[in-house]
């Protein structure tokens, strides 16, 4: 499968992604501004959301990590027990905590072939490495793409009635990265690759304690800062932008009301970027804010009317110790 994204000539022939361009255009444009948080990932964005995992307030990836070293094999016996499976993981990143997953399918004699699906071309060399080094075995096909999209082509197609089971891997909460509405939009996409012997596994966060979940988005190293800060130096780097980072900060928020976690970059003072790519500037008033990303934190009872709504049950379900995080196995109704 073709890499989703393609590079165009700009201003002065610039290179750059013409879809990003796009984006940028009609986010910084609009009355209430906006990035979209599937460009944070380029090299500089992976490192920094390396770093976020890895400090001590980031409790989701040790969640889910912890789920999949203690409850595997158990997951592992519920995915393999229809036969042979092609395993298809939205967002892969890293493999850090799938891989866990993989090596209990291979203990339990699953028979399966992988394969990782992310915008992130340095994530997928990183995550190819790592697990073609360590594990002979495995049989992996990357495919380099904006899942999204590749849904919304029909460049993943339904899967067959007969032949190998389809399991898709949503994992690490990234379902939160959508409002409620875009969230059951994209559930009923997914739902439409599935056949009905198939399955959907996915990583969701739980509402706890607003302290918890505040401190998350805003770890004391300043990594969550710089991660959301990227976005301008990318901006700056791949459409010759000139954005000063000084200008803005980081400003993450939490309503408990309705599970939101949202961050934003606001503006310090009144200024105008330029932007080469797209031959025009963009002005920002003092106290202006970039929406950059939402992370929804969900109730069961938010969890079982997504399911419901976009043609799913809830199958099994799995949690850490502390209960703030959860793995399902979701069927196709």
């Amino acid at each position: 499968m073709t890499d989703m994204r393609s590079e165009d000539t700009g201003v002065g022939g610039l290179g750059y992604d013409p879809a990003f361009a796009a984006d940028v255009a009609a986010g910084l444009g609009a009355e209430n501004k906006r990035l979209h948080s599937r460009y944070f990932y380029d090299a500089d964005g992976d490192r920094l959301f390396q770093a976020i995992m890895a400090s001590p307030e980031y409790y989701l990836t040790d969640c889910e990590y912890e789920i999949f070293e203690r409850q595997g094999d158990v997951i592992a016996r519920s995915l393999a027990v229809a036969g042979a499976l092609e395993i298809d993981e939205l967002g892969s990143g890293d493999g850090h905590k799938t891989r866990l997953l993989l090596d209990a399918l291979h203990r339990n004699d699953a028979a399966f072939t992988y394969r990782p699906i992310d915008i992130s071309a340095n994530s997928l060399r990183m995550l190819s490495r790592r697990l073609r080094k360590t594990r002979p075995w495995l049989k992996m096909k990357p495919i380099h793409a904006d899942y999204v999209q590749l849904l919304n082509s029909g460049e993943l197609p339904p899967s067959a009635p007969t032949g190998p089971h389809r399991v898709i891997l949503f994992l690490g909460s990234n379902l939160g990265n959508y409002t409620q509405a875009e969230a059951l939009r994209f559930l009923r996409l997914v739902r439409g690759t599935l056949h009905n012997r198939d399955a959907l596994m996915i990583g969701l966060d739980l509402q706890k304690d607003p302290a918890v979940i505040k401190a998350a988005y805003n770890d004391a190293a300043g990594n969550t800062r710089a991660f959301n800060l990227n976005l301008l130096s990318r901006i700056n780097r791949e459409l010759g932008g000139n954005f000063e980072l000084s200008n803005f900060f980081h400003a993450p928020e939490y309503d408990a009301g309705s599970g939101a976690a949202r961050s934003f970059l606001v503006s310090r003072k009144t200024h105008d970027v330029h932007i080469a790519a797209l031959g025009r500037d963009f002005h920002f008033l003092e106290g202006e804010r970039i929406f950059t990303e939402i992370s929804q934190k969900y109730s069961r009872a938010q969890i079982a009317g997504l399911a419901a709504g976009a043609g799913f049950r809830v199958g099994r379900e799995y949690y850490d110790s502390r209960h703030y995080f959860t793995d399902q196995i979701w069927y196709p109704v």
